[in-house]
């Protein structure tokens, strides 16, 4: 199994905010997370990138035990995250930015610029090289952001909610970058979203998360039609055949 947690559980004083958690994903995938707001989505993705300590359970990635390992290793294994909140430099230019993430395995300055150059070019802000994150807009903070991380040369790319406060057309034009991610750089992504029509596009098989549990996984369709996750989630309303 190339990426898999087992029985993951965290609790932050009284409140367990993931329970017994399991997850595999497999080499090439897309694979989709959503549940309501405290599902507990953003704490298990804190939990793989090293930012969380489990208290029980554990977390493996491409035959290697990372539990309870800092941030900075697992990063350094091949596992890079974006987050919720853009969380660029902010007195950095976007060069600078995707630079540092470039660093990683390039201890030249050349090389790395070399590569955060075509990391850049690659979600589509050639020309904005020395605009200083503030004065970038929404979208592009989100594409600074992602260049950054896959200036890393992640295995595996974990993006939490990457589409939120996007108009429509960003949205479009980000799922194509996303798709482009996995195709061309054949980067393994673990998507946390509400935007539910990503999900359902992007994603072959999606896990559903309620209160820290998870209720459901299976495939769009099998998620989309499954009673609990109408109920907890997506709405009585909520059309099934759309997936179909």
């Amino acid at each position: 199994m190339f990426f898999k947690v087992e029985n993951s559980t965290i609790a932050f004083g009284g409140l367990v905010a993931n329970s017994n958690i399991n997850v595999d994903v497999e080499e090439g995938q897309i694979v989709g997370l959503i549940g309501p707001n405290g599902a507990g989505k953003s704490t298990l993705f804190k939990s793989i990138s090293g930012f969380n300590k489990i208290d029980s359970g554990k977390i493996y990635f491409n035959g290697h035990d990372l539990t309870r390992r800092s941030p900075n290793h697992i990063c350094n294994m091949g596992i890079a995250c974006t987050f919720q909140n853009a969380q660029s430099f902010a007195g950095m230019t976007l060069e600078e930015s995707v630079l540092v993430g470039a660093y990683l395995r390039r201890r030249h300055k050349k090389t790395a610029l070399a590569y955060a150059h075509e990391m850049i070019d690659f979600v589509g802000l050639s020309g904005k090289e020395n605009v200083f994150i503030p004065r970038l807009n929404m979208f592009e903070r989100k594409k600074t952001e992602l260049a950054s991380a896959l200036a890393t040369e992640p295995k595996m790319l974990l993006l939490d909610e990457l589409f939120a406060g996007l108009v429509p057309t960003e949205i479009s034009l980000m799922v194509d970058i996303v798709k482009k991610v996995n195709a061309e750089k054949k980067i393994v992504l673990f998507i946390v979203e509400h935007v539910l029509r990503v999900i359902m596009e992007l994603c072959e098989k999606i896990y559903v998360m309620e209160y820290g549990k998870m209720i459901a996984s299976g495939t769009p369709q099998q998620v989309s039609s499954d009673e609990n996750v109408i109920k907890a989630y997506l709405g009585a309303d909520y059309d099934v055949t759309q997936n179909k």
